[in-house]
């Protein structure tokens, strides 16, 4: 179906396939809908660049048909693109007053708040979004206010989970609610676009209660030092750890900026009511080793995070030793186990205590459904048909066999695929433009473009930079420079040798190329890939500059 024909479609951008930049549209006649907007983070495969935003151009070509953008939760890969991607959606943005706040603190980091209209929808709450009738339902998160998304259309109801799993006890925020869910799956229900990341984990989930007390066990068995790393924005986790430092007679110190601005935006919406006041890492000097609990950011491993730092003695304020602890409470994401095991490496050779999960401690449960939550979604929900989404390709696919199991047909989906749900048959009916864009300061750069393209290349065959003067006739004078910073060291026998290979082959280049500065340093190129080639057996990015005096 085209967009002037009514209906109703559904496409991922982002977030299918994959865990992370999760950016969604629903279509109905000609306007669009956005549910999240998020970041990813780049692992072994993209070293050029560290953190990634899906490529909006699908939709920046029909902005003026985009109604709005709402977001279901304030985690990173939901939220954390808004930011990079809004001045080219240009649309009001929908959040609870969790995320509108978190949201509200990066729009004023990229002096955007003052043009983003923000409209704050409470947890259940039920508005409208240009034709979509749009009902928030509180589904369990490891970040407070998660919503779930009853998209009612006159081709049908369409539930769209966003990130959630089933816990009575979740001690931040309501648990799902399993009622509403109920009573929409009453009513009738198109289709369920639903979260597949911890799917292949069998039984039911574990509930962060389990996780409060196990930690206030292990540190209650612990000396020294003792520092907690976590996802930056699960408040319920560093609720969690603050209430069992506190058993343990310790008091609590934030180290990294993200857990700085997380503190804030909580205890802001009356979260974190029943913690003391965290301490800044500047003060963890002045207390006593055995009175400390550190929660820091970095659990994955990231290059720039306080862990990483404290980990290789790089941190401005923070070390651990001899006797200290390193507690991991959160999960490995796929793609960052060599970042994270050289962290913990690295930690253990200063003689820090490192635990993880795999030792049989109750440290960490996952904020996403189990197979035997997701089973219940279907029970309550009854869809007709099963979108699986948010995961990488396996998670897809052990979804999509639980559907069935359920007697639910179900569709499975890669970034761009255009979904017709109604009318007539589901299924996928054309493509959009997709991929990945990698922030790079304050500007976005294709991966695919000239700019990554050239430091990918740098990175793995490095770089030589010549240099020559010439005359007016094209005749070079004095002796060219030669610069290979990654490749060659300056003084080295093999630096001089292709110096003095490039410099004679320069006099050989035609007189009629050394009239034209272009046609000159195009040849001039060339004769220096085959001087560093010839013994290297190497291609690195090359560049030379000719000055003509």
């Amino acid at each position: 179906m085209t967009e002037k024909d009514g209906g109703l479609a559904f496409l991922p951008l982002g977030g299918t396939g994959e865990i992370g930049m999760n950016l969604n549209l629903y279509r109905l006649g000609d306007t669009w809908l956005a549910v999240d907007c998020g970041i990813g983070f780049s692992g072994n495969d993209t070293p050029e660049a560290e953190i990634l935003v899906p490529d909006p151009v699908y939709i920046m070509e029909r902005r003026e048909k985009l109604a709005g953008l709402v977001i279901t939760h304030a985690h990173e890969d939901h939220i954390g693109a808004v930011a990079h991607l809004w001045t080219r959606l240009g649309c009001p943005v929908y959040a609870t007053p969790f995320a509108a706040t978190v949201l509200r603190r990066k729009l004023g980091e990229a002096r955007l708040d003052q043009q983003v209209k923000i409209h704050v929808i409470p947890c259940g709450g039920r508005f409208n979004v240009g034709p979509f009738d749009i009902e928030f339902i509180p589904v369990t998160h490891s970040v407070p206010e998660a919503q779930a998304m009853a998209i009612r259309t006159p081709q049908g109801v369409v539930v769209h989970t966003g990130d959630w799993k089933i816990d009575p006890t979740p001690l931040v925020g309501p648990p799902t609610d399993i009622e509403r869910l109920k009573q929409i799956g009453d009513e009738g229900v198109l289709a369920l676009v639903c979260d597949s990341t911890n799917v292949m984990t069998p039984g039911s989930s574990r509930s962060e209660a389990e996780v409060r007390q196990g930690l206030t066990e292990l540190m209650g068995t612990l000396k020294g030092r003792i520092a907690v790393t976590c996802f930056a924005s699960n408040v319920a986790r560093v609720e969690t750890i603050a209430m069992a430092a506190q058993a343990a007679g310790r008091v609590v110190v934030l180290v990294g900026r993200s857990l700085r601005n997380l503190d804030v935006a909580a205890r802001e919406c009356g979260y974190l009511s029943g913690v003391l006041p965290f301490l800044s890492e500047y003060e963890a000097n002045d207390l006593d080793d055995d009175r400390v609990v550190m929660i820091i950011t970095g659990s994955q491993g990231e290059p720039r995070s306080a862990l990483s730092r404290i980990s290789a003695d790089t941190h401005q304020t923070i070390a651990l030793g001899e006797g200290d602890t390193v507690i991991y409470s959160s999960r490995m994401i796929p793609g960052n186990e060599r970042a994270i095991m050289q962290v913990q490496d690295n930690l253990t050779r200063r003689g820090v205590r490192v635990i993880t999960d795999k030792e049989g401690y109750m440290i960490h449960c996952s904020g996403h459904a189990t197979a035997d939550d997701v089973r219940t979604m279907y029970d309550l929900i009854r869809p007709q048909y099963s979108v699986p989404t948010h995961g990488e390709w396996r998670h897809l696919t052990a979804h999509a066999a639980l559907a069935q199991e359920k007697g639910i047909a179900s569709i499975l989906l890669e970034d761009g695929d255009i979904l017709n749900l109604a009318p007539g048959a589901v299924q996928v009916v054309d493509t959009a433009p997709t991929g990945r864009l990698a922030v790079d300061g304050n500007r976005l750069l294709a991966m695919d473009g000239d700019v990554l393209s050239a430091r990918r290349k740098m990175l793995f065959n490095g770089i030589i930079i010549a240099s020559f003067a010439v005359d007016d006739e094209g005749y070079v004078i004095g002796e060219p420079k030669i610069s290979a910073p990654g490749l060659l060291e300056q003084d080295e026998p093999e630096s001089n040798r292709v110096q003095e290979e490039f410099s004679n082959a320069i006099d050989e280049i035609p007189d009629e190329l050394r009239m034209d500065d272009g046609s000159f340093r195009e040849a001039a190129k060339t004769a220096l890939r085959r001087a560093l080639g010839r013994k290297l057996q190497k291609r690195p990015l090359v560049d030379v500059h000719v000055l003509r005096v």
